[in-house]
């Protein structure tokens, strides 16, 4: 590049250009490829009947054709009760009872509303606490 002032001419020399960094571009995720999960929490004190149930949850959401990711076995809950069995003599006399809480956990991929309906009006044994929550 020239440039002219009144008294003389000068040229100006540019510094050699650096080597830019290749920038990877990342699309974020379009709202109508978001991924909802329905997370079932399946609760019961005796593990065959909270067995039973999940297979009647699994094969009801397999007959509408959804994704399932499951059933996954959580930690069972244990809580245990230390009693007297005398009322005020006989410290050393106790009893131990205990608790436990089976669980387990399903996730079904993108449900549908016909699998909403048909889990909703599902009819599971007494005994079996479900939480159900959309992520």
């Amino acid at each position: 590049m020239v440039t002219k002032t009144k008294t003389k001419e000068t040229k100006v020399k540019k510094a050699p250009a650096k080597a830019k960094a290749k920038v990877k571009v990342v699309k974020a995720p379009k709202p109508e490829e978001a991924i909802q999960k329905l997370r079932i929490r399946v609760r019961a004190y005796e593990n065959k009947i909270l067995d039973l149930s999940v297979k009647q949850i699994i094969d009801t959401a397999l007959r509408y054709d959804a994704k399932i990711l499951g059933p996954i076995p959580l930690p069972t809950e244990i809580k245990k009760y230390t009693v007297n069995r005398a009322a005020f003599i006989y410290k050393n006399a106790r009893e131990q009872f205990e608790m436990r809480i089976h669980k387990r956990l399903i996730d079904i991929v993108n449900p549908s509303g016909k699998v909403i309906e048909a889990l909703t009006n599902l009819s599971l044994p007494s005994g079996v606490d479900i939480d159900v929550k959309m992520i």
